[in-house]
């Protein structure tokens, strides 16, 4: 059985690639797609497969602006060409589950949250305090084109995994689906847990800023 693993980009070890780097070591005989491949930036374990990626990775200043080229990402993610894959394992907060598959493969992709710069952050992205006059004009265009795609995408996959129950609920409103939660792997050996109630919560997560 060939095994595709597709994810959005490869450019930083966060929450997302941790999850990649578990799938990589469950099949690691699969292939990887990727929009994009920054060397060095990830795990050896991510880095161990054949990475395929899309004409973004050709594109200039990919290493620092390559969220600029949002509007093209639905495009690149459906040039891979995986006809001859007969499972895919997408994971995906952005577009690697809208790849297409072929009729006979198995599509199951591990949802961190559907396009959140679209949807519930879209004025947190692109509110009018955020972005210049020119800007304000444009991008409400593709803002709706990424809508109907990331909706008319979501039909592709045939079982949809969520990483927390928050996630779930949001699939089920954006795209009308169910999804399975299974929550992300936690590698216990590195932390134990407080003893009695501190007063205080912490919370340790990457600050990306779009």
């Amino acid at each position: 059985m060939k095994v595709a693993i597709v994810h959005d980009w490869l450019t930083g070890m966060r929450g997302g690639e941790k999850v990649l780097e578990i799938l990589c070591e469950l099949f690691p005989q699969a292939d990887l797609f990727t929009l994009l491949h920054i060397p060095g930036s990830v795990s050896p374990a991510i880095e161990a497969p054949k990475i395929t990626t899309s004409f973004i990775d050709r594109l200039p200043f990919k290493k620092t602006k390559y969220r600029h080229y949002l509007p093209l990402f639905p495009t690149a993610i459906e040039q891979f060409d995986l006809k001859n894959y007969h499972l895919i394992l997408s994971t995906s907060h952005c577009v690697a589950k809208g790849v297409i598959t072929p009729p006979e493969a198995l599509h199951i992709s591990y949802l961190h949250t559907p396009m959140r710069y679209v949807w519930d952050m879209y004025h947190d992205y692109f509110g009018e305090d955020k972005i210049g006059w020119l800007s304000g004009k444009i991008i409400p265009l593709f803002a709706n084109y990424l809508r109907i795609w990331d909706v008319t995408s979501s039909n592709r996959v045939d079982w949809f995994l969520a990483n927390s129950q928050h996630v779930a609920n949001r699939i089920g409103k954006f795209y009308r689906r169910e999804a399975t939660v299974i929550h992300p792997p936690v590698d216990t050996k590195h932390f134990s847990a407080a003893r009695g109630n501190r007063g205080f919560d912490l919370v340790v997560s990457a600050l990306v800023p779009y």
